[in-house]
């Protein structure tokens, strides 16, 4: 393992908050927990597919309903930036699914909102929050969502975001969602081009106008797609562990993360979920290194590229970028 790519400061826009529960913070949760039962029920690297990897989410919410258990998992993640020295993150997670003991959605956010910043003042780690709608949810959820965003826009809640079952529900329900957050100024994401092909990251596009793809790894198969992301500048948020995890792709070297690289697309080194894919970012860069020879060079201007494709505010944006630039020489 390269050493040199530890050390590196990183950027990542792309985790879910319920898929990175480590046995550190269950334990705390639930001390009588085994490290063997954690294996089973949170790692998910035994998944055959998108649905599977999803289960292991569904098993970590259960411990993620009070303040108490949110304030764990905020605290946890940091230590995981801290680790693979990550200076700017964008964690996202669905409001609606932390409801279970009482919580209302405000609340939630609320909690992981004061949390993250409480986090990031004593860290030094910039830290800004998405909220997900999912494919299932119904148009009001959808809408909830967005207006929850709205309300704490003055805060570190940053942009919006559709996840879960791509190839199991359509768009409809989503598009007010979508247009309501474009009316107001929000920046958005959306998850496509993962479990299903090249046509889905179109359809979001079309129907939802997103700045940023969640994976979008499949918009290799259309080259008329590639040219429209090229074009509008769109970018792509990667996590080449989940792919293979969920059976994207059969193996590393499959992956088009160095195809989109190397033709110049805007892209991301994420983790998606570091728990269920069994990894972190200093894993994804050494992968990297690895299978495809990357060097500091790749991942300077790689953390550029998500900087500048960050729902982060203007300064925060000089203020990274500057710090990365002084620290890849």
């Amino acid at each position: 393992m390269n050493s040199n790519f530890n050390s590196l400061p990183k950027v990542e826009l792309h985790v879910h908050l319920d898929c990175c529960l480590s046995y550190k913070a269950l334990k705390k949760i639930n001390p009588k927990i085994s490290y063997d039962d954690f294996q089973t029920q949170f790692i998910g690297t035994s998944c055959s597919c998108l649905k599977d990897y999803i289960k292991c989410a569904d098993r970590a919410l259960e411990y993620m309903q009070t303040k108490e258990e949110l304030d764990i998992i905020v605290e946890d993640i940091f230590d995981q930036f801290k680790a693979d020295n990550v200076i700017y993150a964008e964690i996202r997670f669905a409001p609606l699914l932390h409801l279970n003991k009482g919580l209302r959605p405000m609340q939630v956010v609320e909690i992981i909102s004061k949390k993250t910043i409480e986090k990031s003042k004593s860290t030094g780690i910039e830290v800004n929050l998405i909220l997900c709608t999912l494919r299932h949810y119904s148009e009001k959820q959808s809408l909830e969502t967005i207006n929850l965003i709205k309300d704490f826009s003055g805060d570190n809640v940053v942009g919006f975001d559709i996840a879960a079952d791509e190839a199991g529900f359509p768009l409809d329900n989503h598009i007010q969602a979508f247009k309501l957050a474009k009316e107001s100024n929000i920046y958005c994401t959306a998850h496509a081009g993962e479990a299903l092909g090249a046509n889905s990251v179109l359809e979001s596009l079309e129907k939802l106008k997103p700045s940023r793809i969640g994976h979008g790894v499949r918009s290799v198969e259309n080259k008329s797609l590639l040219k429209k992301l090229k074009e509008n500048n769109i970018h792509l948020e990667l996590c080449l562990t989940s792919n293979i995890v969920t059976k994207v792709y059969d193996s590393f070297k499959d992956h088009p993360v160095d195809f989109l690289y190397n033709n110049e697309f805007s892209i991301s080194i994420n983790t998606d979920g570091r728990t269920i894919s069994d990894t972190n970012l200093n894993k994804e860069y050494n992968i990297l290194g690895t299978h495809f020879k990357w060097i500091k060079s790749h991942f300077l201007k790689v953390n550029i590229n998500s900087m500048q494709a960050s729902f982060a505010k203007s300064n925060i944006k000089t203020k990274i970028i500057s710090l990365l630039k002084s620290s890849y020489i």
